[in-house]
């Protein structure tokens, strides 16, 4: 919560802001709506393990601390709910990716490899023997 070392200083920037920070709200409770179509509709036609929601998505605890305002525990709610989707929506969609396309992104100068395609064995990139044995 560095904001609050600000708290007096940029007091007005902070209040700009506000209306920028949570109008993601809608197309995050819209993104939520359609994983939620997609993985219970989806993951069952491909034989995949459904993700449990509740590994990511933590809403309430850090709206128990007495030391917050009720402004920052809601706050705290809204990040909660927006970077936990965020990290469910990630894993629906990299077991996904590895369902359909597993194979590693070509590396690049500036690119940063994604670490799930990584952890879930995708295959090389431009490497014939390495996609086959993986998937034939």
């Amino acid at each position: 919560m560095l904001y609050r070392k600000f708290r007096n200083e940029r007091f007005p920037k902070h209040l700009i802001s506000v209306p920028f920070i949570w109008l993601p709200l809608l197309a995050f409770l819209f993104l939520d709506l359609l994983i939620t179509l997609y993985h219970t509709i989806c993951f069952p036609l491909y034989g995949l393990k459904k993700v449990k929601r509740s590994k990511y998505i933590l809403i309430r605890d850090r709206a128990k601390l007495v030391y917050l305002t009720p402004l920052e525990k809601i706050g705290c709610m809204y990040c909660g709910y927006a970077n936990g989707l965020l990290l469910y929506a990630k894993e629906i969609a990299g077991l996904t990716e590895k369902y359909w396309c597993g194979i590693m992104h070509e590396s690049k100068p500036g690119f940063e490899p994604h670490k799930d395609q990584i952890k879930r064995g995708f295959a090389a990139f431009n490497d014939p023997k390495d996609f086959k044995k993986k998937y034939n």
